[in-house]
């Protein structure tokens, strides 16, 4: 859902603005409303973070987030799962985990949704691309497919089982087919 406001908002007017639920998005000048995550978005969003944070964090390799803003690039988004490297997350002058992320995402996980554009999603996988993401995801549960985008490369599709999901370079201990991913929506 886009709103338009009566005149333009800038994207520090954006960021000032209460937070909605769903959380909107602010591209290309405009406030876009992301969709109400439905059952098959938010157990594979869910089960997502848990196997990348038990791969991943117990060695401070990196952190898996949900539904986390990050302004970017003229850009404020909030990818379904964003990824950063250990030593990337903001922190506070407590040391812990900031609030706010200004930068763009290791690796940004994207989980259509029935009423949302593909074409939407993939830009924002692009941008983020643009921006030292090393790998983006954009899962469509309805097609059990897997589309995988790298930085100045043709995206690959991934739609067998028994296919092994390319991970970035930091977490190649993460071992996953299309067929474990998809088989969380029978658990």
């Amino acid at each position: 859902m886009v709103q338009t406001p009566s005149k333009p908002v800038t994207l520090e007017e954006f960021l000032k603005l209460p937070e909605t639920k769903p959380a909107s998005e602010y591209i290309d000048g405009k406030i876009i409303q992301k969709p109400m995550p439905q059952g098959k978005h938010s157990t594979i969003q869910t089960e997502q973070v848990t196997v990348i944070n038990a791969a991943l964090k117990p060695r401070r390799i990196a952190r898996a987030f949900t539904e986390l803003r990050c302004t970017f690039g003229g850009r404020s988004i909030v990818p379904d799962v964003s990824v950063f490297v250990w030593e990337r997350i903001p922190r506070d002058e407590n040391g812990e985990i900031a609030n706010v992320f200004q930068l763009a995402p290791d690796w940004t996980i994207e989980i259509l949704s029935p009423e949302q554009s593909q074409t939407k999603v993939t830009k924002n996988i692009l941008h983020c691309l643009k921006y030292e993401t090393q790998m983006g995801w954009l899962i469509d549960p309805d097609e059990k497919t897997v589309f995988v985008y790298l930085p100045r490369e043709q995206p690959e599709i991934f739609d067998e089982p028994e296919q092994q999901l390319p991970v970035p370079s930091f977490a190649s201990d993460l071992q996953l087919t299309v067929g474990e991913l998809f088989s969380w929506l029978l658990e």
